[in-house]
């Protein structure tokens, strides 16, 4: 399984917020997808998740377009995506969001071992889980939001920016947690963040994006150690 873009262009009215797009993740990767706000990193992954219409090229999944699917249906076929500070359902207890997550899920007790790893990878949404979402923290409601996503059990899980608005040290420890999780589960992960250095850190590749074209791709750690990335994007 591998997530293939090539030459995806998104258009926003007369704005083209991504022009000529191509990646490639294999399965069980983590890609950092790092760039100035307005880049295109948030179009990229509604795009992916069926949020957006693409307007030509291709993004495929386990052989299946992205393109031409409602959000719902990929959700079925193992496409997961968090959305920056949307993620969650005030009103809903902890409990109750994670079984939101697996509602279409048939095996009850799938659903419950699939609960049990989120519980021990995120031990504060247990201590929690009759409280309130609404109640949370931000960091919390952020491990809630990715403990949702991971309820429907998906192959590909699209990240927006998860560290925003958060603690330094909150931040430290949802980047451990995402690398924790790709690595045990399996998954393959799209992290698309502001916070380049620490999303680089935790990555297996890197892809920069700038004004909707990618400006550099390649193994995590040579985007750091590149000069012109590090002065651009890194702040050193």
């Amino acid at each position: 399984m591998t997530l293939i873009v090539n030459d995806l262009c998104v258009d926003h009215g007369a704005i083209r917020a991504l022009d000529r797009v191509s990646m490639q993740v294999e399965k069980g990767q983590l890609a950092a997808v790092i760039g100035a706000n307005g880049a295109g990193k948030t179009t990229l992954l509604r795009t992916l998740s069926g949020l957006k219409s693409g307007t030509s090229g291709s993004a495929t999944w386990k052989d299946h377009n992205l393109l031409h699917s409602k959000p719902e249906k990929l959700v079925r076929f193992g496409v997961s995506h968090v959305s920056e500070g949307k993620s969650v359902i005030p009103q809903l207890s902890v409990e109750e969001n994670l079984n939101l997550g697996a509602l279409w899920r048939r095996n009850a007790k799938e659903s419950a071992e699939t609960r049990t790893k989120i519980f021990e990878t995120f031990p504060r949404l247990q201590e929690r889980s009759t409280q309130l979402a609404d109640t949370l923290s931000g960091g919390e409601r952020q491990m809630l939001a990715i403990g949702r996503a991971l309820m429907s059990k998906p192959d590909l899980l699209l990240l927006d920016e998860p560290s925003l608005g958060l603690a330094p040290l909150v931040i430290a420890q949802i980047f451990m947690s995402i690398r924790e999780l790709t690595t045990q589960m399996g998954l393959t992960v799209v992290l698309v963040e502001q916070n380049a250095m620490s999303a680089l850190e935790i990555a297996d590749i890197g892809i920069v994006l700038n004004l909707g074209r990618v400006a550099a791709t390649g193994p995590a750690r040579s985007l750091i150690d590149n000069p012109q990335v590090r002065a651009a994007y890194l702040g050193y």
